[in-house]
């Protein structure tokens, strides 16, 4: 037999409920301090959500962020984003940038004049830069992308939860939205807390967590149902756990691969996808832990009701519907 290399045991037997109201208790207290800090400390918004303006330049010299950075570091702007891009149509005297900058008072948006200073600074690198479009960002605009991304969040969550209940029971949608809501909230609080850049690009990611964490999730419930068939005797726990023990090697070896990818994009993709791949691989460590010790622990604390009183045909209605 041909050798295989596994993170864990096919059924390790492991007692995930041993330490439940430490794990499960810790999942709240982060949950809860996550927010506090959101709110006193509130997040690092990008020019996205505070209005700016970018601004394409077009070079015949080669692009040297820390020159560009430095020249603009001396205006009374706020923040300011250099990012080269990189295109295999630009000839090999083309050199593209995306200055992005907001006004110093976040209020109100980036004035002609700022603007004018800006490519009066970076013609001081080059005389001959050309400037081919300049975009602003208004706060009115900004506020209006605020509201979008949390109502992205919002439905997306009830579109899970609604799944969820077609799929299994409603207990199964409510344990598998609170454990998304415990990764999502700690991820904003970990952004809060070290001030990083919170923009459109970091919504993108708590979106893209969602879409794994349930995957995981699904993955585990999908199990549990099944036990619940077969162990129509066994306490709920022990069903609980046998099904997370059975699902455990799966649920290692999805996480660690994708962890692999992600921290390559972390520490080689540059400042660009910097906030995206960081946002991402800390909701992937907290998925796979909503995964085995949240959402189980939620449906647990609700209840199931294995009375067998429902109509037959209920449990099975969707069991060819693929996950």
């Amino acid at each position: 037999m041909a050798w295989r290399f596994k993170l864990a045991p096919d059924n390790p037997g492991w007692d995930f409920f041993r330490w439940q109201w430490i794990t499960f208790g810790g999942s709240i207290f982060l949950s809860a301090m996550s927010v506090v800090v959101w709110a006193f400390m509130g997040l690092n918004y990008g020019i996205d959500f505070k209005g700016g303006t970018t601004i394409r330049t077009e070079s015949s010299l080669a692009v040297d962020v820390g020159q560009y950075r430095q020249v603009l570091e001396v205006l009374p702007l706020g923040d300011v984003s250099i990012t080269e891009v990189f295109d295999p149509n630009f000839t090999d005297t083309q050199h593209v940038t995306m200055v992005r900058l907001s006004a110093e008072d976040e209020t109100l948006a980036v004035t002609p004049e700022q603007i004018e200073q800006v490519e009066a600074a970076l013609r001081t690198i080059d005389p001959a830069m050309k400037f081919p479009s300049v975009e602003t960002v208004g706060p009115k605009v900004s506020g209006e992308l605020i509201y979008s991304s949390v109502l992205a969040l919002i439905v997306t969550s009830l579109g899970i939860m609604a799944y969820m209940w077609l799929r299994f029971e409603w207990q199964f949608g409510v344990g598998a939205v609170l454990a998304l809501l415990h990764d999502v909230i700690i991820t904003i609080g970990i952004f809060a807390i070290f001030q990083i850049k919170f923009d459109l690009t970091i919504v993108a990611a708590l979106l893209t967590i969602l879409g794994y964490s349930i995957n995981d999730t699904v993955v585990v419930f999908d199990r549990l149902r099944e036990n619940l068939q077969k162990y129509k005797t066994m306490p709920l726990r022990d069903v609980m756990n046998l099904s997370v023990n059975e699902t455990l090697a799966r649920t290692l070896m999805t996480s660690v691969t994708t962890l692999l990818a992600v921290g390559a994009m972390l520490v080689f993709g540059g400042d660009v996808l910097r906030g995206f791949s960081l946002a991402i691989f800390i909701g992937v460590l907290f998925g796979t832990y909503s995964s085995v010790y949240v959402a189980k622990n939620i449906v647990l604390i609700i209840g199931l009701d294995r009375s067998g009183k429902k109509k037959s045909a209920a449990p099975d209605e969707f069991a060819n519907v693929d996950a």
